[in-house]
């Protein structure tokens, strides 16, 4: 079954395989496009176990943020890569700016501390960026899924079922895959 939504993925070096591959494979299950970006196309962006290599299909500056339904942000070290790339960091705060679900997980948030989007918002994170986020003036909790607004945050691999299902429900599809 085909989607007409569109999901934009911001990839970096380093990225947690898993908090990738599980959200993707889910929403492409359900029909949903997504992109992944880098900071180049052709890219090639390797996990931070070693398993996994994604090939970055467009560069950060060939993309729009109103082209897209949803932004994912998986974690790993990629989101401290990448918000040490200004495009980065100014595609974030110019995809909040559309009102559109922003879904990030484990290290994730780190892209929306750079761009200075956390303060009175509520979410989760990674356990050692949860104090991060504190100080930066979020309201943090520690549970699987928080949802604040257009935001969907997730702590850690394990919470990755409800995370992709959260992403899903918002976007309004399904999938018939079984839950992983």
């Amino acid at each position: 079954m085909a989607s007409s939504k569109k999901v934009v993925c911001l990839l970096g070096p380093g990225f947690e395989e898993s908090e990738y591959q599980i959200p993707v494979d889910r929403l492409r299950d359900a029909g949903v496009h997504v992109d992944v970006i880098g900071p180049k196309a052709g890219d090639v962006l390797h996990g931070d176990k070693g398993r996994a290599a994604v090939m970055a299909d467009l560069g950060i500056d060939d993309v729009r943020p109103q082209d897209y339904d949803l932004l994912l942000i998986p974690g790993g070290h990629s989101p401290d890569a990448l918000r040490a790339d200004k495009r980065f960091v100014d595609f974030v705060k110019a995809f909040e700016q559309t009102h559109r679900p922003i879904a990030a997980v484990c290290h994730g948030p780190q892209l929306l501390v750079a761009a200075h989007l956390v303060r009175g918002r509520t979410l989760t994170a990674w356990k050692t960026i949860q104090d991060d986020l504190a100080q930066m003036g979020a309201n943090v909790k520690d549970e699987p899924v928080v949802i604040d607004r257009n935001w969907i945050t997730s702590r850690q691999p394990g919470d990755l079922v409800d995370f992709s299902n959260a992403a899903l429900k918002v976007l309004g599809v399904t999938t018939t895959r079984l839950a992983a």
